[in-house]
């Protein structure tokens, strides 16, 4: 199974923390917010940057899920180079592989390519066609 990188955890718990707010600092935390918090804890404590998707308690995998579900699904922004044979693609950034498989991935494995061609930034969704990436996120 996929690596869930630290910053995907962190991320969730922010959702979870928007969706649940405590005004009082001495409040339990929701569900989702410990089982996370309990992830993001043992991460930080064996100074893991991912935990194994599968190794996810049932609780902490159902919150992560749910923020998922929140993320785009997709990276391409309809101009896809690889149809036209390049090994990777000049829109999204993803592999001609990635690409392909996109639909078999599993959530880990989707946002172990979203980070990566983040990271990268070269791809034109972050620069050339930024508006168009934009544009379909709140479209």
């Amino acid at each position: 199974m996929a690596g869930i990188h630290i910053t995907d955890i962190e991320a969730a718990i922010n959702y979870w923390r928007e969706r649940s707010p405590s005004l009082d600092a001495a409040a339990p935390l929701t569900l989702p917010l410990r089982a996370l918090a309990e992830v993001y804890a043992l991460m930080a404590y064996h100074r893991q940057t991912e935990t194994d998707e599968a190794a996810l308690p049932p609780a902490a995998r159902q919150a992560w899920l749910a923020w998922f579900d929140t993320t785009p699904d997709t990276p391409c922004i309809a101009i896809c180079s690889t149809s036209q044979g390049d090994e990777v693609c000049k829109g999204c950034g993803r592999s001609f592989d990635e690409v392909q498989h996109w639909t078999a991935m599993s959530p880990a494995e989707k946002r172990g390519v979203w980070r990566r061609i983040t990271l990268q930034g070269d791809a034109w969704r972050f620069n050339r066609y930024a508006e168009r990436a934009i544009e379909e996120k709140t479209g």
